[in-house]
């Protein structure tokens, strides 16, 4: 069977707003996000009372900023790709925003209706994050510090992005412990992203892989390198 064309511009689009998409089903939920951007959205939650225009898609974004900018004095070293980085986080953080504006009319859910939101933006998630990969265009800054640190260290990027994924853990029950005083924002979904995430990003990577050829259709790629 002939593969279809997906070009990777469309796919780093694509990307972008499925991931916003069930991100903002992940939160409707409300069983917990995932660990990487739980500090984002702790930091929304306490702020935001104070400050309306503070919404989640500004603290991804911002936050994003903040480990850019310890990561560079951590390597003590800019480069270009940091600026992509934050463009690209950005430009999520306003897909974000956008999408959890119209996640917000959805009507109240019992319990099987928030599990099926929770099932459903596990799932869209990883297909974001999937497409993500078949592009060539900066990745937010969660993936671009792992991929940073792990060349810098000579140390494998399994293993730093686990123990990524346990600093942002950590850091998103200290905020939550801090601010609220108990758990908000992780809850038994944290687990479950946390245990599926790589799993559905995965199955998902494969089965385009078998449906599409990713090519260029803009001479980009030298560039954002």
């Amino acid at each position: 069977m002939k593969k279809r064309v997906f070009y990777s511009e469309a796919a780093y689009f694509t990307g972008l707003i499925v991931l916003a998409f069930g991100t903002s089903l992940i939160e409707r939920a409300s069983f917990g996000m995932s660990m990487v951007v739980a500090p984002a959205y702790l930091l929304h939650l306490k702020i935001s009372p104070y400050l309306p225009f503070f919404t989640f898609g500004v603290a991804a974004y911002a936050f994003q900023a903040l480990l850019l900018l310890l990561l560079a004095v951590f390597l003590r070293k800019i480069k270009k790709s940091y600026f992509l980085s934050f463009a690209t986080a950005f430009l999520y953080g306003l897909i974000l925003d956008a999408v959890m504006i119209l996640v917000a009319f959805l009507p109240d859910f019992g319990m099987a209706g928030r599990i099926a939101l929770f099932a459903v933006g596990l799932g869209t998630s990883a297909v974001g994050i999937a497409f993500m990969f078949h592009t060539y265009f900066p990745t937010e800054a969660y993936e671009l510090i792992v991929k940073e640190i792990a060349q810098k260290f000579n140390i494998s990027i399994g293993k730093t992005k686990t123990a990524y994924d346990i600093c942002s853990c950590t850091l998103a029950v200290i905020l939550s412990l801090c601010f609220f005083g108990g758990f908000y924002g992780i809850h038994v979904g944290t687990l479950v992203c946390a245990t599926l995430n790589g799993f559905l990003i995965g199955q998902v990577s494969r089965f385009l892989d078998k449906k599409f050829t990713f090519k260029d259709a803009l001479p980009l790629r030298e560039k954002m390198n």
